[in-house]
Parts: C-alpha cells; sequence; structure tokens
C-alpha cells in the first residue's frame, strides 16, 4: 500500500514538473524578441517631441548661466522613459495557438476575454517578462547606443534588437527553407 502511494506521488510530481518546464521557457526566442521589440516600437511611435535637456544650472562670476544644453534624442532620460517599465508592458501579452505547431504572442486588452486558460494564459505573460528582463540585461548597453545614435527607428526595432543585438532571429530562415525544399526535390527524384 505503502509502495502505491509513493508511486502515485512520484507520478503527480513527475507530471506538475513537466507542465512547469513545458510553460517556463520560450521555446521560440525569436518570436518573442519580435513581441518585445513590437512594444518598444510602441513606446516610440507614442513618444512627443521634447525640448533640449537644459543642464545650465550654475551661474558664473559675471551671471551669466553655465552648463551645457542635452538634445533630448541622444539624452540617458529618453532611454531610461523608453526601456522603464517595457518587460512590466510584456505581462500583458500571452502565447495563443494558432494551430497544431505554430504559436504567436499577442497583447491581451481584457484577460476576462481570453478563450483559453487564464492560468496557462498568466504564465505565459509572466515568462515574456522575464524572458525581457534577460533579454535587456544583455543588450541593454548596445541597445542604448543605438538609439543614441538614431539607428532605433519605429518599424526597425526588430532588426536591430533581434537580429543584430541579440541574435535571437536570422535572416537564415529563409534559405533553410530554400535548402528544405532542395532536400525534397532531390528524393522526389530517387
Amino acid at each position: 500500500m505503502e509502495k502505491r502511494k509513493t508511486a502515485e506521488s512520484l507520478v503527480w510530481v513527475v507530471a506538475i514538473f513537466a507542465i512547469l518546464i513545458s510553460v517556463a521557457c520560450i521555446d521560440d526566442k525569436c518570436a518573442a524578441c519580435n513581441a518585445i521589440a513590437e512594444e518598444l516600437e510602441i513606446g516610440l511611435s507614442k513618444e512627443k517631441p521634447r525640448n533640449h535637456l537644459d543642464m545650465r544650472h550654475r551661474l558664473d562670476s559675471k551671471g551669466q548661466r553655465r552648463g551645457k544644453l542635452i538634445d533630448y534624442r541622444v539624452s540617458e532620460l529618453r532611454i531610461v522613459e523608453l526601456l522603464d517599465g517595457l518587460c512590466e508592458k510584456m505581462q500583458d501579452y500571452t502565447l495563443e495557438k494558432l494551430d497544431s505547431t505554430r504559436r504567436e504572442w499577442i497583447k491581451v486588452d481584457d484577460w476576462n476575454n481570453l478563450t483559453i486558460d487564464k492560468q496557462e494564459a498568466r504564465a505565459y505573460s509572466k515568462d515574456i517578462s522575464s524572458y525581457c528582463g534577460r533579454l535587456l540585461e544583455e543588450t541593454e548597453d548596445e541597445l542604448a547606443e543605438s538609439i543614441k545614435k538614431g539607428f532605433v527607428r519605429t518599424g526597425e526595432v526588430s532588426k536591430i534588437l533581434c537580429q543584430d543585438l541579440s541574435k535571437h532571429c536570422t535572416v537564415t530562415s529563409d534559405s533553410r527553407l530554400l535548402e528544405y525544399e532542395d532536400d525534397e526535390s532531390a528524393d522526389g527524384e530517387l
């Protein structure tokens, strides 16, 4: 009787562990990175024009203001405003199953209107949020420099963040498709 309880407990532990592993990892880092890039693009598109930052707070002996003017577009303040809270915003995303093999990250407007398991959807939202934190930790310095230099513009965030900096998406995915098609035609000739 005791062995049976132990075996049942072990089965439950393994089942729960398997569920946690399947939910707790980001299988398609490229898709997750693109969702993060999409949210950053939203932040870029909502930016309002700002004046230069006036850092001339000191007065010299003649009463003239000293210091410098910093262009907002290349300032640390702009970087902080764009990236601060980005990963928290990713908690509004979840993974939606398109078909038996494909899934897509979607932004959830109303969690009450979800047709999928809400608990699983919330777990996915926490996964992408923590993935976002890891992604920014790896790429933040280079991303900040790219933003300051004006390389990061609306429509190009995904390329810079997901291809150039993190390398989670590669352009060679199309060539792999071509290689697969070539292999398939070769099989047909045999």
